[in-house]
């Protein structure tokens, strides 16, 4: 099988979307799959020869995004010598009309992506008259696929309400030997200042999407309350940054952007994790901060509300609920044997979701897809 990867976004920058592009990508690796991942050019990158970067620039909402400008002459040029039998888009803009021109053009089967509600995030930047655009857009995009994969089923019903409705979906994994417990650091605990405390993390994008606002109002009240015996931890970086130290406690911890050991480190020596975010179509930090051996307190929105099973997996508050946020960490911070509980629930829970039981699923949906173009599969 030969398959060629379009995304508008890609290493070096972190997300939700190149964390599992980079687990895709090895995947297909060990599985003996031909690919080539057409990608923007960033300031820095060190690729193999797979990798295919195109100039690009910032985007002004999102300066560490880019806005990638595809030569489609050099695009054929790869493509006619590669000769995919699919194309695989993760993304819906630049780089992914690309791909989806390219496999039109060339009669080969194209599957989309749905990842982030961008119409949601309309909202939050004061823009909400663009919402009915953005899905005139996306039902565009989309509907000229063969399918669309979507990460949870929420986001899925979400498509299906705005006309998209051939979909599937494609979840997300966990590695749980590279998050897990036994990386909790005393000497870290140390470092930060949360050696004696019940620590709260946020791990994620410092935007305003990601409701930070309402987790600062509720850490606020926690903080008056229990004083020096609680901690708030925040890693991460974004646009939103200044304003969270802003409104946030004096004492709050700002770790900045961490990545692979720093990470699955700082995941393991706090206590108690957050995700206020109500945009979420997945929620990869979840699965990590479960596998970590932390209780999750998380927004009942989207595909983080399928994860969290309340007082199973989780805590659950209603979207943008400070009040509701505030209950969940009293009652944690008041009950450790519900912290325990869910700890050891939430750790199970994340094993079952191993990335190689995920791509499995991806790669029937691939035979699938190929099958109905009359494509063989066979040897594939």
């Amino acid at each position: 099988m030969k398959v060629a990867l379009f995304t508008d976004t890609y290493l070096p920058q972190i997300n939700g979307v190149t964390n599992t592009l980079n687990k895709l990508i090895q995947y297909y690796q060990r599985a003996g799959i031909e690919y080539k991942v057409f990608v923007p050019k960033y300031e820095t990158e060190d690729d193999d020869c797979n990798t295919l970067r195109f100039y690009s620039i910032r985007f002004f909402l999102y300066p560490e995004n880019r806005v990638a400008f595809p030569n489609t002459f050099r695009i054929n040029s790869v493509l006619s010598d590669f000769q995919p039998d699919l194309i695989h888009i993760m993304t819906e803009f630049n780089m992914g009309l690309a791909g989806l021109n390219y496999g039109k053009k060339h009669g080969i089967p194209t599957i989309s992506n749905y990842t982030t509600n961008f119409s949601q995030y309309m909202d939050y930047y004061k823009m909400p008259f663009l919402k009915q655009s953005v899905w005139n857009y996306m039902k565009w995009f989309h509907t000229q696929n063969d399918i669309t994969l979507c990460p949870s089923f929420s986001a899925q019903k979400l498509l299906h309400t705005y006309g998209i409705h051939n979909t599937d979906i494609f979840s997300r994994g966990i590695d749980s030997d590279n998050f897990h417990a036994m990386y909790r650091s005393d000497s870290l605990r140390e470092e930060l200042g949360i050696a004696d405390k019940t620590a709260f993390l946020y791990v994620g994008r410092v935007s305003h999407e990601k409701d930070l606002d309402i987790l600062s109002e509720s850490y606020q009240t926690i903080h008056e309350k229990y004083g020096d015996k609680v901690a708030l931890v925040i890693t991460g970086d974004g646009p939103y940054m200044e304003k969270c130290r802003q409104i946030s406690p004096e004492d709050t911890v700002f770790t900045g952007f961490l990545k692979e050991k720093e990470l699955s480190a700082m995941y393991a020596s706090c206590d108690i994790f957050i995700c206020p975010s109500s945009t979420e179509t997945f929620g990869n930090v979840v699965l990590e901060a479960m596998s970590s051996g932390l209780p999750v307190i998380g927004a009942d929105a989207g595909g983080v509300g399928e994860i969290v099973k309340h007082r199973q997996t989780g805590l659950k508050f209603a979207g943008r609920n400070a009040k509701e946020l505030t209950a969940c960490m009293a009652e944690l911070l008041e009950n450790p044997s519900l912290q325990n509980t869910l700890k050891r629930n939430g750790r199970e829970y994340s094993t079952l979701r191993s990335w190689d039981k995920i791509f499995e699923g991806l790669m029937n949906i691939y035979e699938d897809t190929m099958a109905k173009k009359g494509i063989s599969t066979v040897g594939a």
